[in-house]
């Protein structure tokens, strides 16, 4: 699903672009996903990082836990982006990430067991943090599609 369009649910009434005057002409075998908008915390612990991603209605909260349950035990990584831009990429390629449903979300935890690696995660873990911090819109990924994004 490497081809996917990422839309807010908001801009559902926006997917047709078209140009004045123009008939409006759906895209044959369309290959797109709402993805749901939550908050994401993201914080160190011994051996890697947890992201926490919270939802604050239950549609979204069930968007994303069947996104997780579907494509989680693949590669996990992180998007930011500041206007569009990609300002960090980080993929967690060096641990293990597990992914276990909450209340309100999901919790992803990266984690190894090799001190290089634990550095690299745990260092990810802060730019990531500071990109979250500074207004970044920051997507979180199963291999490659975005499950939840936070604006």
């Amino acid at each position: 699903m490497s081809s996917a369009i990422m839309l807010d649910r908001g801009a559902l009434g926006q997917a047709g672009f078209t140009t004045p005057g123009a008939q409006p002409v759906p895209a044959q075998g369309a290959n797109w996903c709402v993805v749901p908008r939550c908050s994401i915390e993201i914080e160190q612990c011994a051996d890697g990082c947890k992201i926490k991603c919270c939802c604050d209605d239950d549609i979204a909260c069930a968007t994303l836990q069947n996104l997780c349950r579907m494509l989680a035990g693949g590669q996990c990584s992180v998007c930011c982006q500041l206007n569009g831009v990609t300002v960090l990429d980080c993929k967690f390629t060096c641990c293990h990430c597990k992914c276990e449903m909450t209340e309100d979300g999901c919790c992803i935890t990266c984690c190894s067991g090799d001190t290089a690696c634990c550095e690299m995660v745990q260092a990810c873990c802060e730019a990531i943090a500071c990109c979250v911090k500074n207004g970044c819109c920051c997507y979180v990924c199963f291999n490659g599609t975005p499950v939840c994004c936070c604006c």
